[in-house]
């Protein structure tokens, strides 16, 4: 079996349930999947695949409800799913859409998605104990806007996926567990501990597209420093604004030049 194709399928698949069985396939036979990565795919109409639910909507047009309710918890949780559910989406896009890369990249990505995929479960099964489930409350699509934006340059879409909207997870989840922990809430307590392992893991997964960005520059006589600003105004990427949890991030591989660069940047105007 090849690999590509499979995660292609599983990005296909509009049905949840299904979509994780196909992930959770592609986990327990990765020793053995063959890697063919000289074969160019053509790209289906309709992806990604998802259900029907949640709906999506302009960003503005979330809602954001307080922390210190059952209902705005619930929010928060389902809003973080979703977030875990679209990067199981991006991870198996990357291991699909690009070609002529080194075996040891499409491995990295499938073990990203089954992570995400595990993210998701988990977070979906402590909304469930909320009296939710995935699809109840209102979505927005930004993450894969930018996977639709930089679909046709490899380099673009580790500099501006896994290290620019990926990695504000890593400054995002610390300020997000400060105020569940606010709360004293059993239920906030428990997802603080499953935003715990989401960290972690993210860490690596930044640490993957660092990596890959990286090797992508070096092959392509680019400074990956000076080309990043250049990315970010060629495909609409957003600004990003602190504070910023620099302590990950350097675990996750950002150079001191780039934190420099990203704590000199001007700030996004507030919304």
């Amino acid at each position: 079996m090849d690999l590509r194709p499979l995660a292609l399928r599983a990005l296909q698949t509009s049905d949840l349930e299904q979509k994780l069985a196909l992930v959770g396939a592609l986990k327990s036979s990765q020793a053995t999947l063959l890697i063919a990565p000289e074969v160019v795919l053509l790209e289906p109409g309709g992806l990604p695949g998802r259900p029907a639910q949640p709906e999506l909507v302009d960003p503005a047009r979330v809602p954001r409800r307080a922390v210190t309710t059952l209902q705005g918890r619930a929010a928060l949780i389902h809003a973080i799913c979703h977030i875990e559910f679209n990067a199981i989406h991006l991870a198996l896009d990357a291991v699909w859409r690009f070609a002529d890369m080194p075996p040891e990249f499409y491995r990295d990505w499938l073990r990203v998605a089954i992570e995400e995929a595990y993210h998701f479960s988990q977070l979906r099964a402590h909304l469930r104990t909320l009296g939710h489930d995935y699809g109840d409350f209102p979505a927005h699509d930004g993450l894969w806007t930018m996977c639709e934006k930089t679909k046709g340059d490899i380099t673009a879409r580790m500099a501006l996926v896994p290290r620019t909207l990926e990695a504000r997870g890593l400054d995002a989840t610390p300020l997000i567990q400060g105020k569940l922990r606010a709360t004293g809430s059993a239920d906030a307590l428990a997802a603080c501990d499953i935003l715990d392992i989401i960290l972690r893991d993210e860490v690596g997964h930044v640490a993957i597209g660092n990596h890959w960005y990286r090797w992508l520059c070096a092959r392509d006589g680019q400074d990956p420093v000076a080309l990043y600003p250049q990315l970010v105004a060629r495909h609409g990427a957003p600004r990003l604004k602190g504070p910023f949890n620099l302590p990950a991030r350097r675990r996750a591989g950002f150079s001191a030049d780039e934190l420099a660069a990203l704590q000199a940047a001007p700030e996004a105007p507030a919304r």
